[in-house]
């Protein structure tokens, strides 16, 4: 019998999931993540729409949910601290769903679940690819590792990221990637607990469009996170040159954007990240397929992105395991095949999420004294009873009326 092997490049929510159900479905599968180890960490996510069937397929749903942040509600708060608007969060999918967990741990349950037999390369990435689009129909990718592991496969998943460097290799022709900067950047990092904190995600907007989050963790900390509309190149300089750029920002911003400031001093997981949206017209070439922030990021602006990394591993497994036979090589035009049913049945529901609508931005980051005063108004506006309905179902992406594909029998 001829098991097919699969490469998944990346081990966080989407390559985990892919390994999770590849394996499931009969393949062997060898995971390479460049990071030393597993990463734990990293700020709130949540399981949305599909997502949630997805989860419940895999017997995942008692153990995320036991993973819970502890969040409740969000509000938006003025600089005293005062709420201003609560936002919708009743119902499994509201601006805090049911399923809000830390991206790290939505990643460890999965990891945790995993089958013997998953095989992990940490401290390794793909160096060099050949096969990819070998012209002979029957034959397999070699991939070669950093480390000089050499690894023959029929397929190689890349599940890397926004700023995938395997996929810039393989799709560095015009127009296969797409790379959208939104003009949002965003600092992260975990800051001391203080006894003003609550269980609600509190939102405070500031002219000069910047914003201040707080989030409540099940580990006694709070998540912050400062978003501001503008870039000033922060990837790459030093750990004090950012605190210092950060710091110029928000002089003057009020609330707790001090003490998120001073918090981040000494935190030990602040990282920058310069909002990037991934379009992609194909997330397949030959024997490789795109998954995840690296075929599709759509930025917390969008959201949803932890529900589309776990959808897509299933019905990655699923397209897949339509084809090819139990005793045969996997043909690459059948391997064509299923990957485009893949491209197929995720497309509508990457396109959902990634409209961002036009001036969303300007909107969500006012400049101006008066900008703020509308930005407020409307927000009093679209959470009151009236509207409330409406709004609540601006909060359930990664949503479908397309039942799931089935997975077929062998």
């Amino acid at each position: 019998m001829t098991v097919p092997h699969a490469i998944i490049s990346g081990a966080s929510i989407a390559g985990l999931s892919a390994a999770w159900w590849l394996h499931r479905t009969g393949w062997a599968v060898t995971v390479v993540e460049r990071a030393p180890s597993f990463r734990d960490g990293g700020q709130n996510v949540d399981v949305r729409g599909v997502a949630r069937d997805v989860l419940d397929r895999m017997g995942l749903m008692d153990a995320v949910k036991a993973a819970n942040t502890t969040e409740t509600g969000a509000v938006l708060v003025d600089r005293n601290g005062k709420v201003t608007a609560e936002l919708p969060s009743d119902g499994v999918d509201g601006a805090t769903a049911e399923l809000e967990v830390l991206r790290g741990d939505l990643a460890r349950t999965i990891l945790d679940s995993l089958p013997t037999g998953v095989e992990f390369c940490f401290g390794e990435s793909i160096e060099h690819l050949d096969g990819v689009d070998a012209d002979t129909v029957l034959g397999r990718l070699t991939a070669t590792t950093t480390t000089g592991r050499v690894l023959d496969a029929d397929l190689l998943v890349i599940a890397e990221g926004v700023r995938s460097r395997t996929r810039d290799r393989l799709f560095s022709k015009p127009g296969e990637v797409d790379a959208r900067d939104l003009g949002v950047t965003m600092a992260f990092g975990t800051i001391p607990r203080t006894p003003s904190d609550d269980d609600r995600w509190r939102w405070y907007n500031a002219i000069g469009g910047r914003q201040v989050h707080l989030r409540p963790d099940p580990y006694g900390t709070t998540r912050a996170i400062l978003a501001y509309a503008g870039r000033d190149d922060l990837a790459g300089l030093e750990r004090g040159a950012v605190q210092a750029r950060l710091r110029e920002r928000y002089a003057d911003a009020g609330w707790q954007s001090e003490r998120v400031l001073d918090g981040f001093a000494s935190s030990e997981d602040v990282y920058v990240d310069e909002l990037t949206q991934i379009r992609m017209p194909s997330w397949h070439r030959g024997r490789v397929c795109v998954i995840g922030d690296a075929a599709w990021c759509v930025t917390p602006m969008g959201g949803g992105g932890a529900s589309l990394a776990v959808t897509s591993g299933y019905v990655l497994a699923a397209s897949l395991s339509k084809v090819g036979g139990p005793t045969d090589p996997l043909d690459r035009r059948d391997l064509n095949t299923a990957l485009a049913a893949f491209d197929e049945w995720m497309r509508p529901l990457v396109d959902q999420i990634q409209n961002i609508p036009k001036g969303i931005v300007n909107f969500a980051y006012p400049q101006t004294r008066l900008g703020l005063t509308v930005r407020r108004v409307a927000d009093r506006v679209l959470t009151s009873a009236l509207l409330r309905p409406l709004t609540a179902k601006l909060t359930r992406i990664a949503d479908s009326d397309r039942a799931l594909p089935a997975i077929a029998e062998r």
